[in-house]
Order: structure tokens, then sequence, then C-alpha cells
């Protein structure tokens, strides 16, 4: 999904990541509200802020929803990734 606004613009990503976060963090306190769906905005959010980084550091990335993916181009320019990030879950 792609900023409607700028979509070249990591500010506009940043804004939209905000938005997912906020709605995945208010949805615990909602009754009905699925964990799957909480965790889709998670990982919404996650994405659009690692896009936002691409954006900022000048190279495209491909349409994926891959994580690790984003993090692996991400490190691969030369950004170092705190060791939470790059430490697997076990």
């Amino acid at each position: 999904m792609t900023p409607s606004e700028n979509p070249s613009d990591p500010h506009e990503w940043l804004n939209h990541a905000r938005s997912n976060l906020k709605l995945a963090e208010s949805g615990r306190k909602l009754k009905g509200v699925l964990l799957g769906d909480l965790c889709f905005d998670a990982q919404q959010a996650a994405e659009k802020a690692l896009k936002a980084i691409c954006i900022q550091r000048g190279f495209d990335f491909p349409k994926t929803h891959s994580l690790v993916r984003l993090l692996d181009m991400i490190e691969s320019d030369g950004l170092p990734l705190p060791a939470e990030v790059k430490c697997p879950i076990s």
C-alpha cells in the first residue's frame, strides 16, 4: 500500500505507519476486535516505517510485505540494525 498524498515522501510513509500503530494499540481496548486484525495493523506499521527508511536512503524497494526482505535491504545499504531487530524469535 502506498501513502496517497506523496509516495516519494518518507514523512508521509511515517504518518501512515503511526496511524497503523495507533490502530493496533487502541484496538486492544475495544471489545470484539480480533487479534489477527491488530497484528495486521502492527505489521503494516512496521512495513511502512521500513519503506520510509528506504525512501530516505534513496533506494527503491520491491512490492513486498516481507519485513525480513526490507530489513535485509536496509542493512545491505549500510545501516546497522539494533540487536533486538536482528534477534530471531525462538
